[in-house]
């Protein structure tokens, strides 16, 4: 069964929209790793993990590794039913785009 497109402007912003695609496809992911595979910030990944923390699609678990803390984030049943549901979403509106031409390119 597919998900009903649904459009959510809080997993819509790019970092939680990478943040949501790559946690869709795994148990759960390492702050640092997420953060160095979008490419910006702890305070910018932070910002975007409380954001869908408070939405209730993110799940966040504390561990001790090698002496440090460790944060490790997973996507919550509501987390992967909304990116779901979004990502039908896009796709439904890219259905609705018109396929260029053949050779009529823009040429500006």
């Amino acid at each position: 069964m597919s998900a009903v497109p649904v459009f959510d402007p809080v997993i819509h912003a790019p970092g939680r929209l990478q943040i949501c695609a790559i946690l869709s496809g795994i148990d759960d992911a390492e702050f640092a790793m997420l953060r160095d595979a979008i490419k910006v910030s702890d305070s910018v990944m932070s910002k975007h993990l409380k954001q869908l923390e408070e939405a209730g699609y993110v799940a966040p678990t504390k561990a001790a590794m090698d002496g440090r803390q460790r944060t490790w984030i997973s996507l919550t049943p509501a987390g992967r039913k909304a990116f779901a549901a979004h990502v039908a979403e896009l796709q439904r509106l890219a259905a609705m785009t018109a396929p260029e031409p053949m050779g009529q390119g823009f040429s500006g």
